[in-house]
């Protein structure tokens, strides 16, 4: 009998483990399917969110590609009629030769003007299309961040990366945490492949006033903060301080009401400007 004892001991034991084992694995399993399921959401949120910005700037690149083709259709028309009443003119002993020479040289200038306004909207589009490039780049390598810690936009051609104290530094601080510094290494590595940007850094408080050492106001705190942060884009992540300017802005530019704790928490941020490129505009400009 003893034989038999040992048989069916061993074939529980065996399944027991076989038990065992297809728990984990359906645990495993179902811990992939919920990693799987968290990053596909936030891939398809980061889309979305970058479609949003492409749709926006196609809105405003038909606007204005609208407005040139309506103004390109009535060139032709008006030079037509120009042409006809200076013959007239000159017909009608109206005018002299060489006032009649001065006119025609006029109109030839309204040709070289819609050039120009070719130049200008070409450059315009080059420019939102960098910008789309680098907020679509700067999503990427923050795509796992918290909207409300970070938050990335464009607004009138220029890009804005919000970013929230609590993020940056302790309460009451302006040393960056070491979270901070992973962070704002993400943000150099896609700024140092824009060589020719340029940027401002903003300190942003609330408006409960702040005394403390030799920080007199949020006034010192806002560029304290502003300072820290360029000084670890510097040294620790070479971004060359020529493109840098650190600003403070106190508590004077609110993204919400300082009447409530939630409100105080969205005004204290650091924000980088990315500023625009405005030479080539400036040459275009000059242009005879």
């Amino acid at each position: 009998m003893r034989p038999n004892y040992l048989f069916t001991g061993l074939f529980a034991a065996l399944v027991f483990a076989s038990c065992v084992s297809s728990k984990k694995y359906e645990a495993a399993q179902q811990r992939a399917q919920a990693r799987y399921d968290s990053l596909y959401a936030a891939d398809k949120a980061e889309l979305a969110s970058c479609r949003d910005a492409g749709a926006s700037l196609d809105k405003q690149k038909q606007a204005l590609q609208a407005q040139v083709d309506d103004l390109n259709r009535q060139l032709p028309a008006i030079r037509e009629n120009n042409t006809q009443l200076l013959k007239q003119l000159q017909d009608l002993s109206v005018i002299s030769s060489s006032q009649a020479a001065s006119i025609k040289q006029s109109l030839e200038n309204i040709g070289a003007k819609d050039v120009y306004i070719r130049d200008l909207q070409s450059a315009l589009a080059h420019r939102d299309s960098l910008m789309l490039a680098l907020v679509m780049n700067l999503k990427g390598v923050l795509g796992n961040m918290d909207d409300k810690d970070i938050n990335i936009k464009i607004e009138k051609g220029v890009v804005y990366i919000d970013i929230s104290d609590k993020l940056l530094f302790n309460s009451g601080s302006y040393t960056v945490t070491e979270r901070a510094k992973e962070v704002l290494g993400k943000v150099a590595t896609v700024l140092k492949n824009q060589p020719d940007i340029e940027f401002m850094v903003e300190g942003h408080t609330d408006s409960v006033p702040y005394l403390q050492g030799v920080l007199l106001d949020n006034w010192d705190l806002s560029v304290k903060r502003a300072t820290s942060v360029v000084r670890i884009l510097q040294n620790q992540y070479n971004i060359p301080p020529t493109h840098m300017t650190a600003a403070g802005r106190s508590e004077y530019i609110t993204v919400a009401s300082n009447s409530t704790a939630e409100g105080r928490a969205a005004n204290r941020r650091t924000r980088i400007v990315i500023l625009p490129q405005l030479d080539q505009f400036f040459q275009l400009l000059q242009r005879k």
